[in-house]
């Protein structure tokens, strides 16, 4: 590792390079009519003309973002006015959340892909060629000749060597970036450079050590302007990388430089790349014991996806069988298809609490039995979840040229939602079930005026909904079948329904962002949730729900059908720390995750957490800057966080193996 790069980085020295930009692109555009994909150009050509060539020492893989924003390309007028013309607009209304065809264009170069790139790719072609030649001649003043040699070959035509392919991708990352795509991920980057890398050791131009590096180098890349990229919260920038997995012949694909980039990401203690593992059945011991190093060293990865559930359930959507093989992972965990996806997989979520307590509130005093509630329960989740796409049928993105370049042909144009939840609405129904059905220890009237009260006058029901209640992760059928009903539910209600592109509406079991907001839009819930306290994140149990280890987890949440409701989103672990100081913490990590997997999980993912040690950095954040830990489906520096994410991870169990 070049120890005064990481340095460098680390410290954010580099920061010092940047210049705000003092343009007001969206009032100019506005007052002159000008058309989006013109705006959208106009802009990238002016930014990276902006863009002032800087070569760290040492670096190998160059390209330094100078300019500290991308101002925006509409007015908040024309925003409101573009809103209200399509209903229903995407986040930030640019691209995001896609992968394209890197390795195409990586072997390809980009003056072939000039060729057939219309009006606005071409000046976007040309505006990259540009900063390049900037660089060259940056390189020449320095005498790095290397640097020189690699940007006369690339991003013209196709790369030759690992070093070139890696700079390539490192262009077309950060060119996407200031075009204003946003959460543009890494795909499956063994699997695309694989090539190269062989190359190179095969001809002796790489030691694997020297290859090894490079890959370091590269890692840090992600982490030069990261923090210009948006998301809900610092981190939540979308770099995410995966790693191994089947290929459409159904043979493993982890290769050495899969290895070599679970071992560089170990090395820096770096959040970006954020990495993903695909495993399956066939998948070697010692590729959970390479991922579980990674999680004592406590980034929050790798996340693993389980190609044996994943891949016959993207068949079972549509997808070929080629293009599900070579799924990715979005910027979290959704499955997104590289190259050919142009999907949302993040276009809302169902707030499982909140539909089974209007349920509890309006069905219940007039319910004659637990199932004939249920009955009312199985109707209402499919209602909600019909509802959602009548509500987001269309979502248009502003123009993007350069993702064009990338994704030429759209062929999967479906919705993703997430579930909010579930864990927290599984467990009221079975505390319903319990006790006003079974042992009729609670009537309907006390269970509906606790809730009002939020527990104020009844502090014995909220001690027996909370702790002497049936709850999800303990391994009981009782409570764990209710789930599983739940997210058949989602599933049916969104199945049949096509979005305006024709494309299908996924269901999933990621919570992002909303296992704080949609519990902040919830009162007490039956399961001795209080008001203003959060689900679970993900696919999870609730906080306060007490849980005999982590087995005991997996197996009540491989019960769900999840191929059904798979667009995503983890079992979520938190481990204690100090089980890593066992000499054999790392085999029965590694066993657990194959359990999972053989147990038919579709996705999981663990973090390493120390509870003193976030309550300590929240006294002391500067001496305590590179403690990261586990959000949703991306991982963070804990001192960058808001106050009420720092709080949800300090409250999560820690489990020991």
């Amino acid at each position: 590792m070049n120890e005064k790069l990481y340095s460098f980085i680390l410290n954010k020295k580099h920061r010092a390079f940047r210049h705000e930009v003092d343009r007001d692109f969206a009032t100019a555009f506005s007052a002159a009519g000008t058309p989006y994909a013109e705006r959208i150009t106009a802009r990238f050509e002016e930014l990276m003309a902006a863009q002032e060539p800087h070569i760290l020492e040492g670096e190998q893989i160059v390209l330094l973002r100078t300019t500290a924003k991308t101002p925006d390309v509409l007015t908040e007028a024309e925003w409101e006015a573009y809103r209200a013309e399509h209903g229903y607009v995407h986040e930030l209304g640019y691209t995001s959340n896609l992968c394209g065809d890197y390795a195409g264009i990586i072997a390809a170069g980009l003056d072939a892909i000039r060729e057939t790139a219309d009006a606005y790719g071409k000046r976007e072609i040309d505006a990259i060629f540009a900063l390049c030649d900037r660089y060259i001649a940056e390189a020449e003043h320095l005498g790095r000749h290397d640097v020189v040699e690699v940007l006369r070959q690339i991003p013209h035509k196709g790369a030759r060597t690992l070093r070139e392919a890696l700079q390539f991708f490192r262009i077309l990352h950060f060119s996407l970036w200031l075009e204003g795509c946003y959460h543009n991920t890494v795909g499956r980057f063994d699997q695309y450079m694989y090539p190269y890398f062989a190359g190179d050791l095969a001809t002796g131009r790489l030691s694997e050590a020297e290859a090894e590096a490079l890959v370091e180098d590269f890692f840090l890349s992600f982490n030069k302007d990261s923090d210009l990229y948006p998301g809900v919260q610092q981190g939540d920038n979308g770099q995410s990388m995966v790693l191994g997995g089947c290929n459409a012949a159904g043979e493993d694909c982890f290769n050495a430089l899969s290895a070599i980039c679970l071992r560089a990401s170990k090395k820096l203690l770096m959040i970006d790349p954020k990495i993903n593992l695909r495993v399956s059945k066939k998948t070697p011991i010692e590729v959970y014991r390479l991922g579980s190093e990674l999680t004592k060293a406590g980034l929050g990865f790798p996340q693993y996806s389980n190609d044996d559930v994943v891949i016959p359930a993207l068949k079972a959507m549509g997808y070929a069988h080629e293009d599900a093989c070579d799924y990715v992972v979005a910027a979290c965990w959704e499955f997104i298809i590289p190259k050919y996806g142009y999907e949302i997989v993040n276009a809302g979520a169902l707030n499982f609490p909140a539909v089974v307590s209007k349920v509890i509130e309006e069905k219940l005093p007039n319910a004659m039995s637990f199932e004939g509630f249920m009955e009312d329960v199985d109707a209402a989740v499919k209602r909600e979840a019909t509802a959602m796409t009548a509500m987001k049928s269309a979502a248009p993105f502003l123009p993007s040229p350069l993702m064009d370049l990338l994704i030429t042909e759209r062929r999967y144009r479906n919705f993703g939602f997430h579930g909010t939840g579930i864990a927290s609405a599984a467990d009221a129904l079975a505390a319903v079930n319990t006790h006003v059905f079974e042992k009729k220890d609670v009537t309907v009237e006390r269970l509906l005026a606790g809730l009002a009260s939020d527990f104020a006058t009844d502090p014995d029901l909220l001690r027996l909904l909370r702790y002497e209640s049936p709850k999800m992760g303990c391994d009981n059928d009782a409570v764990d079948s209710l789930a599983v009903r739940l997210l058949d539910d989602y599933a049916d209600g969104l199945a049949g329904h096509k979005n305006a592109y024709g494309g299908i509406y996924r269901a999933g079991t990621g919570t992002a962002m909303y296992y704080l907001w949609h519990a902040a839009e919830v009162g007490a819930t039956a399961d001795g949730r209080r008001r203003g306290e959060p689900f679970g994140t993900n696919f999870s149990p609730n906080l306060f729900a007490k849980i005999d280890g982590p087995t005991s987890v997996v197996r009540s949440f491989t019960k769900p059908h999840t191929d059904r409701v798979c667009n995503g989103g983890p079992l979520t672990l938190e481990f204690a720390a100090s089980m890593f100081k066992a000499p054999d913490s790392i085999d029965k990590l590694a066993e657990l995750v194959r359990f999972f997997v053989r147990k038919g999980g579709h996705q999981l993912q663990l973090n390493a957490v120390n509870a003193d040690k976030m309550r300590a950095a929240q006294m002391h954040p500067e001496q305590y800057a590179q403690l990261v830990v586990r959000i949703w489906g991306w991982s963070a520096y804990f001192v960058e966080l808001d106050k009420e994410y720092q709080d949800h991870v300090i409250a999560r169990q820690e489990y020991t193996v």
